[in-house]
């Protein structure tokens, strides 16, 4: 199965960039409800993943710097990332899809020049293997 069949294009996906502030960041968080959202570079390289828990662990961290009110002063670039959100190539197999999903919510996708092009959804990759599971299912009750 390709999995161009389960991308989400990057034209639906709430990402940001290095250069968006810590405010920035939280307000798209919080308008669409989601815990983690894709960084992608000036030229549409994907660079990693954002999440919540970096943003809180940032301004714990900043002694009392960056706080709600002055996280418009502060650049996403400066804040270090937990976790290393592995993206995939649109050629990859589904094996590496599954590999990876079973770790994040979400596994970013990029072209063969590691630019961004969508996210492929963790709730989309279970719902490929219930049907894959139930056919096989069926298919041995026969």
């Amino acid at each position: 199965m390709n999995i161009a069949f389960f991308l989400l294009p990057k034209n639906d996906v709430v990402t940001v960039t290095l250069d968006s502030t810590l405010r920035q960041t939280l307000e798209r968080m919080e308008f669409h409800r989601y815990t983690a959202v894709p960084i992608i570079s000036g030229d549409g390289a994907y660079v990693g993943t954002v999440t919540e828990g970096d943003l809180l662990w940032y301004m714990k961290n900043s002694n009392g710097k960056v706080n709600f009110e002055t996280a418009s002063k502060f650049s996403l670039k400066d804040v270090p990332l937990k976790l290393d959100i592995k993206p995939v190539r649109i050629d990859a197999d589904m094996e590496d899809l599954i590999n990876l999903a079973k770790m994040q919510n979400f596994v970013p996708v990029v072209d063969d020049r590691g630019r961004f092009i969508g996210i492929v959804r963790r709730s989309q990759i279970i719902e490929y293997c219930e049907k894959f599971v139930t056919r096989n299912a069926l298919e041995s009750n026969k």
